[in-house]
């Protein structure tokens, strides 16, 4: 799936964003969705009228920084610049759930069985996040 996401990176009709390091390049990416990619088959009606960001597709590089919370709290503040209510995402993973709701403060809103697969989605309010500069210049990690 690499090269697909990596192809979504130049092609302006996807809302792809990258994280550079100034010196070891691109170290992580995600894609930032509006209320019309929230599958219905996940969110009520209700859900999806409500002015939010969709974040998927996120990846990092290995590493010890926490590069994914990094993109994460970049998302929730974006959300807040823009006047959005929440950030809502999906896995199809229990253990990364579990890892997104503990470590970084994600609400379950639910686990939707999708094609004989779970899928868990999660939200967080939109917030601005007067942390993330320090977090950006590599503080505070």
């Amino acid at each position: 799936m690499a090269e697909e996401y990596g192809s979504q990176a130049g092609n302006p009709s996807f809302p792809v964003w990258v994280l550079e390091h100034e010196t070891e390049g691109v170290v992580g990416c995600t894609s930032h969705y509006g209320n019309d990619a929230l599958p219905e088959w996940a969110f009520t009606g209700e859900e999806r009228a409500e002015p939010s960001l969709f974040l998927a597709t996120t990846f990092t590089a290995p590493n010890p920084h926490r590069l994914g919370r990094l993109i994460a709290w970049w998302s929730l503040d974006r959300a807040a610049k823009q006047g959005l209510a929440w950030v809502r995402r999906g896995t199809g993973q229990e253990q990364l759930s579990r890892y997104y709701q503990e470590a970084q403060g994600w609400e379950l809103l639910r686990v939707a069985d999708h094609r004989r697969t779970k899928v868990f989605f999660l939200q967080r309010e939109a917030r601005p996040m007067p942390e993330l500069a320090d977090l950006m210049a590599g503080r505070r990690l």
